[in-house]
């Protein structure tokens, strides 16, 4: 259902060079470039992702309780993502690693949480077998 989310940046040049690697590690590049506004993903494929100035000219910030969230395809993934970001100019939000009880199959909720540059909150995560 969700197409895209979009994050606002501050400086996009800046946004790019944390937001590249990322979606090139998810096997996706920019889809859409304007002065104002880039785009990642792949057209007719999953969610994408792009950061933006805002349309109002003012400051961007991070909102209060948002966060996008990248399903990876396997713990190591989550690690690299993780790692990208903080390589990045991002933040650490807490590290890879399971978090609550696995449920009922065994599965265990596998995340990282980290921030770009503008303070946006991120987490790279799956669901996956509990070792």
């Amino acid at each position: 259902m969700i197409g895209y989310v979009t994050l606002g940046t501050n400086d996009l040049e800046r946004a790019a060079k944390f937001y590249d690697p990322i979606a090139k590690e998810m096997g996706v590049g920019r889809m859409m470039e304007f002065d104002t506004f880039i785009a990642w993903g792949e057209f007719g494929g999953g969610a994408g992702i792009a950061a933006t100035k805002p349309f109002d000219g003012g400051k961007a910030s991070a909102g209060n309780g948002t966060m996008v969230a990248i399903e990876a395809k396997d713990k190591d993934q989550v690690q690299r993502l993780y790692d990208i970001a903080l390589a990045n100019g991002g933040t650490d939000e807490g590290g890879p690693g399971p978090r609550g009880e696995p449920d009922e199959n065994g599965n265990v909720f596998y995340a990282a949480y980290f921030r770009d540059p503008d303070g946006n909150k991120l987490n790279a995560f799956l669901m996956a077998k509990d070792e």
